[in-house]
């Protein structure tokens, strides 16, 4: 007897994972590594408030996740203080060498499918190496958010837990096996990134058996010590700064001296958005997707939510979220290259919010935009460069063209909410374009269907991240999957730790005694931690 059999989607993942909230009076570190939010708890209780522990943690992410971000990154804060209304925003996001050439990016004729639809460049050298640098601006940032937000502690206490994990090392776990291994191809084509991440010419791995040890980051627990004995200004007009340059020059890069000496965040007002006469968001604003999520709580307003996200809450944003990225790419000037969503690839982007007792929120979206940034490791400071020329489109006169100097359109979305007495959440995403759809659904789920912090993070969603089609997690109900079905261009995919096909969100917000925070559900190593 011959049995008829078709073999079935393959799942990769046959369990279901949970993440649990942190709660308490005196504030909250939620990251996308347990051991950084740690180091941003211990400043909350040495008496920091959350501009000072969100810098504790992001510095201590340089160590952590060094293909999420680190000292050669670029980012945008939110930082909205108890009893404002309002909140400010600093910027310290990508801007291009003063030297950019856009001759230095010769075009194949062909489109390249990475994290953006752009014509493919000869060597790609748009996406990796000493062309692909966009001038280093997180170490800026950081600095800039302790010390005009903060209360005044001294950098050792904003640095020391940074230098101890970098001193100790990496962990040699299974998932630093996975996000180094899909970088390695780039890896293996510059050697201090070579040496440190693929010894004996191979990812390193953990031991079948037993606790998986660590190993070393090359100069980065150096130049962090440098930065907490000379000051963070010497990344970008000190002996670190001389370093990075010459470094950079002898790879034949195009960023100078000139450019990390002119390095200087910007601190300026947010973008307020109403969201539906109760609340005002607070966002980014300028080039980030700010501007974008504007327009798509425009859009969902008319809709009045019902008791849950329903088939029609979801095809409504389906549709509402295809529409606020035709405007978006169409404003670009790149639709046409756009208009396909390119292939799943991974993102290097980490996101950090915190709340401290008194209720002040910091929401810091910092990134060096792919997996491991440019994947070149400067020898002479161990910092891991961004690839951030990759935002720019390298068609010489197009909308988001390689210019000197410019900035490009960029995928940020760190947000805070305002009741108007002052902040009641704070959050946002690592996840490149998919950003901007988790934290609107993320802001839907706990503002208009009243969802806890952990039942927001644990309810599928759908992505959107172009005009032309949805993503859709497979847990979702039939009647929402046919729904988004009768669209066009749906797939049903798993949420998983890789391939990613959602971003990875966190919160905090108030609550009636006290705070409580949640980390994204499906990264291995997150956390949110409450101070004692």
């Amino acid at each position: 007897m011959t049995l008829p059999f078709l073999p079935p989607d393959f799942a990769t993942q046959h369990w279901q994972v949970t993440k649990p909230a942190a709660r308490g009076q005196r504030g909250i570190v939620v990251s996308q590594s347990r051991a950084a939010a740690e180091a941003g708890i211990a400043v909350l209780e040495a008496g920091g408030n959350a501009a000072d522990a969100a810098a504790a943690t992001a510095f201590a992410l340089a160590a952590m996740e060094p293909w999420n971000s680190g000292l050669g990154g670029i980012g945008f804060a939110v930082i909205h203080r108890p009893g404002q209304a309002s909140a400010e925003i600093l910027d310290f996001g990508p801007v291009a060498p003063a030297a950019s050439d856009p001759a230095d990016y010769p075009l194949t004729g062909r489109m390249k499918l990475d994290l953006f639809a752009w014509p493919e460049v000869e060597g790609d050298r748009n996406i990796h190496g000493p062309l692909s640098f966009a001038i280093p601006s997180s170490v800026a940032g950081y600095g800039t958010l302790a010390e005009r937000f903060g209360r005044g502690l001294p950098l050792s206490a904003l640095l020391d837990p940074a230098i101890a994990l970098a001193r100790r090392g990496l962990p040699q776990d299974w998932y630093t096996t996975l996000k180094i291994a899909n970088s390695a191809k780039v890896l293996r084509l510059y050697p201090e990134s070579a040496r440190i991440y693929l010894p004996d010419g191979l990812p390193p791995v953990a031991p079948y058996q037993g606790k998986p040890g660590f190993f070393p980051l090359g100069r980065l627990a150096d130049t962090l010590e440098r930065l907490r004995d000379a000051g963070w200004r010497d990344f970008y007009e000190g002996e670190l700064a001389a370093s990075i340059a010459g470094d950079v020059a002898a790879m034949g890069g195009r960023l100078s001296a000139a450019d990390l000496a002119g390095v200087r965040p910007e601190v300026r007002p947010a973008l307020a958005i109403p969201w539906r006469g109760r609340y005002t968001l607070q966002g980014a604003g300028g080039l980030t997707a700010a501007p974008t999520l504007a327009r798509l709580v425009e859009a969902m307003a008319p809709l009045e939510p019902g008791e849950a996200p329903d088939a029609v809450w979801f095809g409504a944003l389906a549709r509402a979220m295809r529409q606020a990225y035709a405007e978006r790419l169409e404003g670009l000037g790149a639709a046409a290259a756009e208009a396909t969503p390119p292939e799943p690839s991974e993102t290097c982007t980490t996101h950090l919010t915190v709340v401290d007792g008194d209720g002040m929120m910091v929401a810091m979206t910092t990134t060096l935009l792919s997996s491991m940034g440019s994947r070149v490791v400067l020898p002479g400071s161990g910092v891991l460069m961004n690839n951030g020329m990759m935002w720019f489109d390298p068609r010489p006169g197009s909308a988001n063209a390689i210019r000197p100097g410019a900035r490009p359109l960029c995928n940020m979305c760190p947000v805070t909410v305002s009741d108007g007495a002052g902040p009641v959440m704070a959050l946002g995403a690592s996840g490149g374009r998919r950003i901007l759809a988790s934290v609107y659904q993320m802001l839907a789920f706990a503002l208009d269907f009243g969802l806890s912090p952990e039942a927001a993070a644990h309810h599928p969603r759908i992505d959107v991240s172009g005009p032309d089609g949805a993503s859709a997690d497979r847990r979702l109900p039939p009647d929402v999957l046919a729904a988004l079905d009768a669209q066009g261009g749906l797939s049903v995919v798993e949420h998983s730790v890789l391939p990613v096909n959602f971003a990875c969100p966190n919160l905090v917000r108030r609550e009636a005694e006290g705070f409580a925070g949640i980390s994204d559900v499906m990264s291995p190593w997150s956390a949110a931690l409450a101070a004692h």
